[in-house]
């Protein structure tokens, strides 16, 4: 598929954001055909470049850059600059959409927010990620993943009740924030073509977490409002009953999801579960010590020895694979969710692709991350600027 067969091709998106949340929402839709031109400061860049997961370094940037924006353009405009702020007004009046994910109030000092730069491109879907929205007491503190996580209540639906607060352990805030923003751009975008006017997009990190605990919020809001009580063994949902949980077999770990007990304690010949299996309300409030029964059964035999007996039954359960499992399995080979990104000095990573698929077929682009500023004298003469 070329980026000419994509939706979005032929919309400009001017992104003025860093890190990880406003990035991933311009991957997103460079990933559906926009043009996306990434403003930097030409002293350093993203910061993000220098944001290592890791000690691997390439091409002078953090491998978290390279995956986050892929064959998006860089322009280097100094904010601080009159005639460089002044290229970037240009440039807004006719761009499709911007993405900013400055602090508070930092834009308006700037003088690009939402009004003022409507008043340049009333058509302009403009797209605003924060923290924590725009008032209240959070505003003004950091809004990084970690912390939104610890703000969010979601951190005590993870790991064993014994265990305290267990934080995912990916930027999970910053992905949801940016994967929601790019439902309020393309929707922007759908009433611009009706209407004829842009609008202002706005989410946080704090909003989108909420949302993303929606069903057992509703669960804790409707239910006198008690607070969950994590199964204190191989926990892996605050509301679910036994047997839900993964557990460790001989050689591995196997995960069983919503399986009625009489159907599993005949399989596994559990004659142990006999006081529960016919009292489903002891699911819930004895999971722990029925847990504890399946987990010594199933640790006396390999995964697939138990995946022998379990999915030809019809059980919900899945082998849990690391990453080098996960490459090597036809599942994963099947979908072709990797592609290999270069760049003219020799820069080469290979990364993740786009989980949308277009009339069935997933686009795929050859371009890496830029250095800052690679585009500008390109950019600056096609517009003008």
């Amino acid at each position: 598929m070329t980026a000419n067969e994509l939706p979005l091709t032929g919309l400009l998106v001017v992104d003025m954001s860093q890190f990880l949340s406003g990035p991933y929402a311009s991957l997103r839709l460079m990933d559906l055909g926009a043009r996306v031109i990434k403003i930097e400061r030409p002293d350093g860049g993203d910061l993000s470049r220098r944001l290592y997961l890791s000690d691997t370094e390439i091409g002078g940037d953090s491998t978290i850059f390279h995956a986050i924006n892929r064959a998006k353009e860089s322009l280097a405009i100094d904010l601080k600059n009159e005639a460089d702020l002044k290229a970037l007004k240009a440039l807004l009046a006719r761009a499709d959409v911007l993405i900013q994910n400055f602090r508070p109030g930092v834009i308006q000092r700037l003088g690009l927010d939402y009004e003022a730069v409507k008043a340049i491109n009333p058509r302009l879907v403009y797209a605003s990620i924060s923290g924590y929205g725009e008032e209240g007491p959070w505003v003004s503190r950091p809004g990084q993943d970690l912390l939104a996580q610890s703000r969010s209540g979601l951190m005590w639906l993870n790991g064993d009740e014994s265990q305290g607060p267990v934080p995912f352990g990916l930027a999970v805030g910053d992905m949801l924030a940016g994967a929601a923003i790019v439902q309020g751009i393309l929707a922007a975008l759908v009433r611009r073509g009706i209407s004829g006017q842009g609008a202002h997009i706005e989410t946080s990190l704090m909003e989108s977490l909420i949302d993303f605990q929606f069903e057992v919020l509703t669960t804790h809001l409707n239910d006198g409002r008690r607070l969950p009580k994590r199964s204190d063994f191989r926990s892996a949902h605050a509301y679910l009953s036994a047997p839900y949980g993964v557990y460790q077999t001989k050689d591995s770990y196997l995960a069983l999801a919503m399986t009625p007990l009489p159907k599993l304690a005949d399989l596994l010949g559990l004659d142990a579960l006999a006081p529960y299996r016919d009292q489903p309300a002891t699911w819930f409030t004895a999971r722990d010590a029925i847990k504890c029964i399946i987990a010594e059964k199933l640790a006396s035999e390999p995964t697939d020895y138990w995946l022998a007996i379990l999915e030809p039954a019809d059980i919900w359960c899945a082998k849990v694979l690391n990453w080098e499992e996960l490459l090597q399995s036809e599942g994963f080979k099947v979908l072709d969710m990797l592609q290999t990104v270069e760049r003219d000095d020799n820069v080469s990573i290979e990364t993740t692709r786009s989980p949308i698929r277009v009339n069935g077929k997933r686009a795929k682009f050859d371009r890496a991350a830029p250095r800052i500023g690679e585009h500008s004298d390109r950019i600056r003469k096609e517009f003008g600027l």
